[in-house]
């Protein structure tokens, strides 16, 4: 027994949960991308902070000093670790060097240097101190300082220290001259002075420089100033990502595959919404994580919980916005091109939070309630607080107990940690249930859509009754679409069929073995009117459908052909529930398909094979039957064995294991076709099945068709004719939107094909094959031929030396017995081997259904063909006209001009081509014709532009004729 109501819905989000976790598993880069970017992320946030530490790494400002180290004695230090020194370069240089005194004084400063020996090769002297100061003129950037000694007496001794005053800086690091050369340079040398004049070499003292104790002032933080753009470009991955797959689905109509199964719309998005959540758990705890590996305070100093909470709202509120934007979406190409936009909006709107717009006191409250709706900005001001709170070494950071409190060192604030919580919660839920709501009112591709206030009827919660699927927009730009005339079937089986549907359906009639009943199907697609410009462009209203009446009985196939654009596939598209009706109705097994209710009852009780492969390329065929076998509703216990036979029927027993997207054209049909048929549907639709099949594996298919029939309904679409012999108990033809005959495919030869089709071999031939041509006798296929010509009027359509082919027409079956009794009597003196009789193909009636179509169609839409004639004059003549009438030929032998016989043959895209002309002929007295006052007509620039011929009325020919 099927599953229904909860149970299925259950058993739906399972399977759709293992779908979504399968399909994550095989996209190993995405997942990993999604997982694992925060670790690139993170590693360029610490590679950003350590060359910001670098930079400022000769200054404790940024530390908190309360016990400064002492700075004892510094020595003078070479001259190469001045900033933009020029080598060759000195220590320093002195002026003095008369005195033998200073001489000494000024060797025993290069030779007592603190850790370094100067030698006297980076030491320059100089008499005077002007000369010192042409020598640093001449060669600038050359030597870090200069000392100036004079010796007054024996007693005294003075210096003088010269040094570039300038404070220079290089990668943010900047040169302060005075501690770094002045003040060793004057401790050297008073020291050496004091040991001169006291006589003592060993004499010293201790000099030591300390900074104030202080705390540390606020370091400029790669995290907060970086940290959103960053953080928001991991969250990125899985929005990307999240867009794709639903687009994507939505694209290859995966997600309408499903739905005409009879999936539930609430698993289908629990399912995205309960994987999206772990998925995004894993990456913000990995986040987290990777934070505190390379030992952030960010992450240290906070509490775990607080910032793993952020990350997760954050990531779990753009996978709602992600729902929200796929129902804008129609391409899966266009997703990464709006996730880029995203993120470029996101990142600017972040570096305007981080600025302090607006949460700030300066800003209205709305101003920060409109903010807030943008999930990046919330993330940007979050970092804010948590990077603020952990600015400093001794700031606390933000604890549990604490998130809706004011954060440390936030002198405003304005929003605190748990406010952010709460409103990433509730535009979650925001974002999920517009996405829901504008998924059921917002036009897909087909044009379906429910009422804008769907979810106010009862109905839509009890599912016991249910409104109407509509078609067009909310507010529909598209023209009114007008009405499809009623128009009488030409053939009586239609006529017969219709009023049969049409009584029924007026008295209330309910027949136990009909599956289907189609009510006047209408399907219009309206013109559109585009204003661009200023200009009004416009297309026109096309009927797809013009009112099907049909029942398709139980324990039947019913084969329904037709050209490309007929029909049947808008038809097909009508009964799933794909596309709105315009008019009319079906019922299937008593459901109507205009209610939203009935259409989900009916969704459980069918199979549908698209004409097109609906299928996951990373899923194997055994994975597709397990999860439409679980959306159908089959207990869980029997579909093991289920799937197991399907497999084997359509013979991918040994490929049920292999990815979709390694199976070719034929394999993934069969994989259609088996999934169609799984769960025992009541009806089944099968689109063109055996498309890309080869003979064999076509005619299994066939067995497999034939042997489904029992017990249900089975419609099926296909453009081969064998095909439709085989298989269909029933044929209808469409074109144009209208069913044009209707039968079994004996009956609808006899009735629309040009006749019987006899074909006679002679004797060196079997079978109708060539063989021994040389051998028969051409005297006794002429008198054959004119056997045919004097009884039956007919000539050969095919011949050659061993066989001729005759097409004799229905009204000559009367003569066929004397004839071919006659034909057989005389075998032997013909040298006839062997006589075959048979109906014209199925192919042969589709072709003649089909051409009648189109010129009906032709005349009816007053298109034209170009026609040469023998006289090599061009006019345009409308297209299916037979007889055609030559404006401007009127003579004085013949006043009522000339006229032309026009053959017509479709061309490969189904359009009427001409294909054969008579000659130019007099037009027969008794034919009414128009007057001839305009032969030609005048394009837009004066030039005389082609005749347009007249048309004859076919009927007035043959009174002539006759």
């Amino acid at each position: 027994m099927e599953l229904s109501g909860l149970p299925l819905l259950v058993q739906q989000f399972k399977a759709l949960f293992k779908k979504n976790f399968l399909l994550s598993l095989r996209s190993k880069r995405s997942t990993f991308l999604y997982l694992f970017s925060s670790l690139f992320f993170i590693f360029l946030l610490f590679c950003i902070q350590k060359a910001i530490d670098a930079r400022f790494s000769n200054t404790t400002a940024f530390e908190n000093v309360f016990d400064p180290k002492p700075l004892v004695s510094p020595p003078i230090p070479p001259c190469e670790d001045k900033f933009f020194i020029k080598v060759p370069c000195f220590d320093f240089v002195w002026s003095g060097n008369q005195s033998r005194s200073i001489t000494g004084i000024v060797q025993r400063i290069m030779d007592n240097n603190p850790g370094r020996p100067i030698p006297s090769t980076k030491v320059q002297s100089f008499k005077t101190s002007s000369e010192v100061d042409e020598w640093l003129l001449d060669h600038p950037m050359h030597c870090a300082g200069a000392l100036h000694f004079v010796e007054r007496n024996s007693a005294i001794i003075s210096y003088g220290i010269q040094t570039n005053s300038t404070s220079v800086s290089r990668q943010g690091i900047f040169e302060d001259p005075t501690f770094k050369f002045q003040i060793p340079f004057q401790i050297a040398a008073e020291r050496e002075i004091a040991r001169y004049l006291i006589g003592d070499p060993n004499f010293r003292w201790g000099i030591s420089f300390k900074e104030f104790a202080h705390p540390a002032i606020t370091l400029f933080s790669a995290l907060s100033t970086a940290g959103p753009t960053f953080f928001f470009a991991i969250a990125m991955f899985g929005f990307v990502f999240q867009i794709n797959a639903l687009v994507t689905e939505k694209e290859l109509k995966l997600r309408q595959a499903m739905t005409m199964m009879g999936l539930y719309d609430t698993a289908y998005w629990l399912s995205w919404v309960t994987w999206e959540g772990i998925i995004t758990l894993l990456s913000s705890l990995l986040t987290v994580l990777f934070g505190m590996m390379f030992q952030f305070d960010f992450f240290l100093h906070n509490n775990f919980a607080v910032v793993f909470l952020l990350f997760f709202l954050f990531q779990f509120n753009m996978i709602g916005y992600a729902f929200l934007l796929s129902t804008f979406i129609s391409k899966a190409s266009s997703s990464t091109i709006f996730g880029y936009y995203i993120f470029i909006i996101g990142s600017v709107t972040q570096v305007v939070t981080v600025f302090g717009f607006p949460f700030s006191n300066n800003f209205p409250n709305y101003y920060r309630i409109i903010w807030s709706f943008f999930p990046p900005n919330l993330l940007a001001q979050g970092l804010q607080l948590l990077s603020g709170a952990t600015a400093t070494p001794q700031d606390p950071g933000i604890s549990w107990s604490r998130r809706s409190k004011c954060a440390p060192n936030d002198t405003e604030c304005m929003i605190t940690m748990n406010d952010i919580y709460i409103w990433l919660l509730a535009t979650f839920f925001l974002w999920l249930v517009a996405a829901i709501y504008l998924d059921n009112v917002k036009p897909n591709a087909n044009g379906v859509r429910k009422s804008v206030l769907y979810f106010l009827s009862p109905g839509y919660w009890t599912g016991k009754s249910g409104n109407k699927v509509q078609e067009g927009g909310i507010c529909s730009c598209t023209m009114s679409s007008p009405a499809v005339e009623s128009i009488i079937p030409d053939d009586v089986d239609v006529l017969e069929e219709e009023n049969i549907v049409k009584q029924q359906t007026t008295e209330g009639l309910s027949d136990p073995n009909i599956a289907v009943q189609l009510r006047g199907l209408v399907k219009t697609y309206p013109g559109r009117r585009n204003t661009i410009c200023f200009f009004c462009k416009s297309s026109s209203t096309y009927h797809a459908l013009k009112g099907l009446w049909v029942n398709f009985p139980k324990d039947q196939l019913f084969c329904l052909l037709g050209p490309n654009g007929a029909g049947k596939t808008t038809a097909i598209n009508c009964l799933t529930g794909i596309t709105p009706l315009t008019s009319g109705d079906a019922l299937i097994y008593g459901n109507s398909i205009r209610s939203s209710i009935g259409m989900s009852n009916i969704r459980r009780m069918i199979g549908v094979c698209p004409q097109f492969d609906i299928l996951w390329d990373a899923l194997s065929g055994q994975e597709h039957l397990h999860l439409f076998a679980i959306i159908k509703g089959l207990p869980p216990a029997s579909i093991k064995s289920i799937v197991e036979r399907s497999l084997a029927e359509v013979k991918l027993t040994e490929a049920a294991r292999m990815r979709a997207s390694s199976y070719s054209g034929g394999m993934k049909r069969r994989l259609s076709v088996a999934i169609a048929l799984i769960g025992e549907p009541k009806l089944i639709i099968l689109d063109e099945p055996t498309t890309g099949m080869d003979p064999i594996t076509r005619r299994h298919v066939w067995d497999i068709i034939e042997d489904a029939k029992k017990g249900r309904a089975i419609i099926l679409t296909t453009h081969s004719m064998e095909e439709a012999d085989v298989l269909g108990d029933r044929i209808g033809i469409m074109a144009k939107g209208r069913l044009r005959c209707i039968g079994t495919s004996i009956r609808l030869k006899s009735r629309f094909g040009t006749g019987f089709v006899a074909s006679v071999s002679f004797s060196g031939a079997t079978s109708g094959t060539p063989a021994m041509e040389d051998t028969v006798n051409s005297k006794q296929i002429e008198a054959v031929k004119q056997f045919f010509k004097d009884h039956l009027d007919v000539v050969p359509k095919e011949e050659s030396k061993s066989f001729l082919t005759f097409v004799i027409q229905h009204e000559k079956e009367s003569l066929l017995t004397n004839f071919f009794a006659e034909l057989q009597e005389r075998e032997t003196e013909f040298g006839i081997a062997d006589i075959q009789l048979g109906l014209t193909t199925l192919e042969e009636v589709f072709l003649n259904i089909a051409k009648q179509a189109e010129l009906e169609t032709a005349m009816n839409e007053e298109s034209y063909a170009t026609l040469t004639l023998n006289s090599g004059i061009s006019i345009q003549v409308p297209k299916g006209a037979r007889f055609v009438g030559i404006p401007g030929t009127e003579t004085a032998e013949y006043p009522r001009g000339m006229m032309v016989e026009v053959q017509w043959e479709q061309d490969d895209s189904g359009d009427l081509c001409i294909s054969d002309q008579s000659t130019e002929t007099p037009i027969p007295p008794h034919i009414e014709v128009r007057p001839s006052t305009v032969t030609s007509r005048r394009n837009i620039l004066g030039r005389l532009g082609q005749i347009h011929g007249f048309v004859i009325n076919p009927d007035q020919m043959t009174d002539v004729n006759s």
